[in-house]
């Protein structure tokens, strides 16, 4: 089976993580701040804080915000679900924006005439969560500029975006957000087995990101409310969680990143050749703005029913047949059955809804060669035929 996606794993690597499994650190030591400092490095952004996944980022983020109850977060349907459960977990409700038809991301339109309604309505988001879908930036000047008009704050939701650009500068910079999220997930652009980071420019929120990442706890003198009883004393002033990164996952991390351009520039060359040699099939290929450079996290075709002989399902079916492992990014959010007990239903989001019903994964990782990627156009051609 070829997948769609896959991790890829050296000798530096592994050697990374033997080293700290040999070290007195395997938790919480000198690997983690590491980590961060080379993140920071590659984006600009002044603070950086991993946790140990993507989806611990965005929740302490919604936190660090002061989502709560009776706030409203809006995000993208067409994402995976965590980037919609953040809110809840802080009690928030959550509500989508349609998507843009040529990129899958959250669309500008979509969300000004929403804001427009919402503002009628008194029904204003605290939060946007714009997703960078595949590793493709949103239009994120765009909806900063909504943010300044209608007084909500945004999370990059860049899990699929690490070694992407927009503007020509690197995502994860925070120019246009508050916080921006990645995910080090192995099929990622790089990975720590599980993994996340939130990234920020400002320092009263990356401060409270850290306290909630480690149960609320602080050695901070600056924090804690009496004198030390002594060296080992740390106060607890936030309810916080477990959800810090070790240093085991973080030295892997700390050894990915120095081959994240060369990951970025492999999936770019490999998502160039499918765009040539796909333009013969009845398929829509993922379309790049001018503006933004994709990190590839995956690649996205779009089957043109109307000139298929095949449904989707069974073009989707037959090449899993075909020993290639396409996948299905993503379901809508708003068409699961627990976003439906909240009030969602099929038909709120056409353009969401129809992405879903054409769209297949096909298989992008950077250990792909021409000879695989052959296969892979091969048993496309026979499943749509």
């Amino acid at each position: 089976m070829i997948p769609y996606g896959k991790q890829d794993i050296n000798s530096d690597d592994i050697d990374a993580v033997i080293d700290v499994l040999k070290s007195d650190f395997i938790t919480q030591g000198p690997m983690v701040p590491a980590f961060e400092d080379a993140v920071k490095t590659h984006t600009g952004v002044k603070y950086a804080l991993a946790a140990n996944s993507a989806t611990s980022a965005l929740h302490i983020a919604c936190l660090a915000l002061g989502v709560g109850q009776g706030d409203i977060v809006w995000t993208s349907p067409i994402s995976f679900v965590a980037s919609a459960n953040c809110a809840l977990y802080c009690g928030a409700d959550v509500d989508f924006v349609d998507i843009d038809e040529k990129t899958y991301n959250m669309c500008p339109i979509k969300l000004e005439e929403k804001l427009l309604s919402a503002q009628k309505a008194g029904k204003l988001p605290k939060v946007v969560i714009p997703v960078h879908l595949s590793g493709q930036s949103c239009d994120m000047e765009k909806i900063a500029l909504l943010a300044k008009t209608y007084g909500f704050t945004i999370i990059e939701d860049a899990s699929h975006a690490i070694g992407g650009k927009y503007k020509k500068q690197a995502i994860g910079n925070c120019r246009y957000s508050q916080i921006t999220i990645f995910s080090f997930h192995p099929v990622k652009i790089i990975t720590t087995a599980e993994g996340g980071m939130a990234l920020t420019n400002d320092a009263a929120l990356a401060e409270k990101m850290d306290l909630l990442r480690s149960h609320g706890i602080t050695r901070d003198p600056r924090l804690i409310n009496e004198a030390s009883h002594g060296s080992w004393y740390y106060q607890q002033i936030e309810l916080g969680f477990n959800y810090r990164m070790t240093d085991i996952q973080a030295a892997l991390g700390l050894s990915q990143i120095k081959r994240l351009d060369q990951f970025v520039e492999k999936r770019q060359q490999l998502a160039q050749r499918y765009d040539e040699i796909l333009t013969t099939l009845p398929v829509i290929t993922p379309y790049q703005t001018h503006d933004s450079s994709s990190a590839r996290h995956l690649y996205i075709i779009k089957i043109d029913n109307q000139k298929c002989s095949n449904s989707h399902r069974q073009i989707f079916e037959k090449m899993r047949d075909l020993e290639i492992g396409v996948n299905l990014h993503y379901i809508p959010i708003h068409m699961q059955p627990y976003y439906q007990k909240l009030g969602h239903k099929k038909g709120d989001f056409p353009i969401a809804e129809d992405y879903y019903a054409h769209a297949i994964s096909i298989p992008l990782y950077t250990q792909l060669s021409h000879h695989q990627q052959d296969q892979v156009i091969a048993a496309l051609k026979q499943a749509i035929n």
